[in-house]
């Protein structure tokens, strides 16, 4: 009996080095991560996805039987407990340390670090490789690095992705999203700045000597009313609200080839 529980056991690295043991294939996995729970499910993993966050909601007609266990930032202990996972996945952005260390006190927990369109690939790929069903992992990346291999370019035009209003915050360097941009072709004249999401002022975006504003529907809901306000001191900028659901990674990004081409089409 004890040898055929060792066989169950499986050691593997998390992308921040972090030596995780759980059992295999794990069989009660819980997701902190909106496009890692995507990910899951495109992986015909739905009967053992046991937990989401709230802002998991894709794939939306799925998700829903999936029990809630909190946010992104603070989950809700007694629930976790309470569902027992084998397995639970966060990443660095995403999830907070604290978070990672109070649970990894009472359960095994995989962490990925996702930060370009490399590490997105990476991520699909080893969620395969943790839950056994590599092979469709696989296929998944092979078929979004087509996609994107034929994504028309915006030659060079620069553009500040906006995430945030009061204050204002952008994208910047060492980002998912940045990645994508330079991916399509985007100049981000926001790199130089200290810090993954900076603060610019109104000064800042004039300086840029921008072609195009992304205002992204999320995590602050830009709309096309919030034009206006921008247009005072950005006067001869187009202003484009962009789908942020677009630039999640995991399986979205089959979407986002074609959101793309309608983009860049009216550019």
């Amino acid at each position: 009996m004890v040898k055929e529980f060792l066989l169950l056991l499986k050691k593997i690295e998390d992308h921040l080095g972090r030596l995780i043991e759980f059992e295999y294939p794990p069989k009660r996995i819980i997701s902190l991560c909106p496009g890692i729970t995507d990910t899951l499910f495109s992986l015909q993993l739905e009967n053992e996805i046991i937990g989401r966050t709230k802002y998991c909601i894709h794939p939306n007609d799925k998700v829903k039987t999936v029990a809630t266990v909190g946010g992104t930032k603070k989950i809700k202990m007694d629930i976790i407990h309470k569902l027992k996972p084998d397995l639970i996945f966060a990443e660095k952005e995403e999830n907070t340390k604290e978070m990672v260390e109070e649970l990894e006190e009472f359960f095994p927990v995989y962490v990925a670090e996702v930060q370009s369109i490399k590490d997105a690939y990476r991520m699909i790929h080893d969620v395969g490789v943790v839950t056994n069903p590599e092979k469709l992992a696989e296929q998944l990346v092979t078929t979004i690095k087509a996609k994107f291999h034929k994504l028309p370019q915006a030659h060079g035009k620069r553009a500040a992705y906006v995430i945030w209003r009061k204050p204002y915050m952008v994208v910047g360097k060492e980002t998912y999203i940045h990645s994508l941009l330079e991916k399509i072709g985007f100049i981000n004249p926001f790199t130089e700045l200290n810090g993954r999401y900076p603060v610019v002022s109104r000064e800042d975006f004039q300086n840029a000597k921008l072609d195009y504003l992304l205002l992204a529907t999320e995590p602050f809901p830009f709309q096309e009313k919030h034009k206006l306000e921008f247009a005072e001191f950005l006067p001869n900028i187009e202003q484009i609200i962009v789908d942020g659901e677009m630039f999640w990674y995991g399986p979205r990004m089959l979407e986002a080839t074609e959101y793309f081409k309608d983009i860049l089409g009216d550019l």
